[in-house]
Parts: structure tokens; C-alpha cells; sequence
């Protein structure tokens, strides 16, 4: 497991910015599936898109009903398998979706928000670091993660969200809308790819 002071401050977060920090880290991992997809042809990135949209409308909106059970049921056929035959997309592909799935176990089961937190944090970390190893044959461990530039920004992004809000005295669906509208706009995943 790579370690960053964030892992700490977490632990000190309200529910509402344990679920937003997932979201925002789960939006960041959308263009990777939608190049998968794109690539493949093996399923509609939109409907990844939609359970998404419908996590981030429970933070958002007041009267949002949304049946996370069923948003699990619907993303279940979205995961790729990976297999011998499997390209690179596949695994940071199947990464957005064990983190999705992650977020929606959490909201189904609150008393499990912050573990479910620190699992999606690290799987984002983990996916940046096996690129990493994939391109420089080396291995990234806690002990020397500060020497690859490219999990130091994804470390970085995330106190950047983290930062946000814990920033806010209370949940702020204005700043919670803006933090999904620009990751959107960015259109830059965790590890740098842009989706077509």
C-alpha cells in the first residue's frame, strides 16, 4: 500500500465528503473506460457515465431518490474481464469500475464510508503506480513513490479535491457541482488520458 498524510485526514471527514471525494476520484477515472470502451466496443461508457451521474445527483439534490442496489445490478455487466488476450485499457478500465462499485457499496452500508474511502484513494494510486512500473520497469513502493512525477500528481489531485471540501462548513451543492463540472471539462483521467 503506497501512504500519503491524506489517509489520516480523511478519517476526519463527514459522510457527505467521504461519498463527494469518491465521485470526484471515480470522474477521474472515466476516461479511462471510455477508451476502453472506444477501443473495444465492448460496452457504452454512457451507461457507466449514468450510475455516476446518479451518485453525483444524491449529492446534489435534495429529493434524489436513487436505488443504489440497482445501480449495482446495472453496472455489473459493464465490468471487463481480463484475460491473456486483454489490452492495457482493460485493467484501468476494470480499476473505474471496482472503485464505482466501491462508492455504491458505501452509500449502501455507511458504517463502512471511510475504509470504502481509503480503498478507492488507493485504487486510484495503484492504477497510476502500475502504469509506472508498465513504462519504467521499476517498481514504485512507499519508500520511493516521491521519485515517479506521476504518482506524486495523482497524490496531488487528491488533496486538491480533499482540500475542497473539507473547505466547506457543511455540504455546498453549488461546490459540489463545480467540482464535478470542471473534472468533466478537464476530461483527464488519472493517468493522463483524455477520452475521444
Amino acid at each position: 500500500m503506497l501512504r500519503n498524510p491524506l489517509q489520516l485526514r480523511l478519517e476526519k471527514c463527514e459522510n457527505w465528503q467521504h461519498i463527494s471525494f469518491m465521485a470526484a476520484l471515480v470522474e477521474r477515472m472515466v476516461p479511462n473506460y471510455a477508451l476502453f470502451c472506444a477501443q473495444t466496443e465492448f460496452a457504452d461508457p454512457q451507461a457507466f457515465r449514468n450510475i455516476l451521474d446518479a451518485v453525483w445527483e444524491s449529492q446534489t439534490v435534495k429529493t434524489a431518490k436513487i436505488d443504489f442496489e440497482r445501480q449495482l445490478e446495472k453496472l455489473e455487466p459493464l465490468i471487463p474481464v481480463a484475460d491473456d488476450d486483454a489490452i492495457y485499457l482493460t485493467y484501468p478500465a476494470i480499476d473505474a469500475c471496482i472503485a464505482l462499485s466501491q462508492l455504491l457499496h458505501a452509500l449502501l452500508d455507511r458504517d463502512e464510508i471511510l475504509p470504502i474511502t481509503l480503498k478507492v484513494s488507493q485504487q486510484s494510486v495503484l492504477s497510476v503506480a502500475q502504469l509506472e512500473e508498465a513504462q519504467t520497469g521499476e517498481t514504485v513502493t512507499d519508500d520511493n513513490q516521491k521519485a515517479f512525477e506521476a504518482v506524486c500528481e495523482e497524490w496531488d489531485a487528491q488533496w486538491a479535491i480533499f482540500r475542497v471540501l473539507k473547505s466547506a462548513e457543511s455540504r455546498d451543492v453549488e461546490m459540489l457541482k463545480g467540482i464535478r463540472q470542471e473534472l468533466r471539462e478537464a476530461g483527464v483521467s488519472n493517468l493522463g488520458l483524455r477520452a475521444e
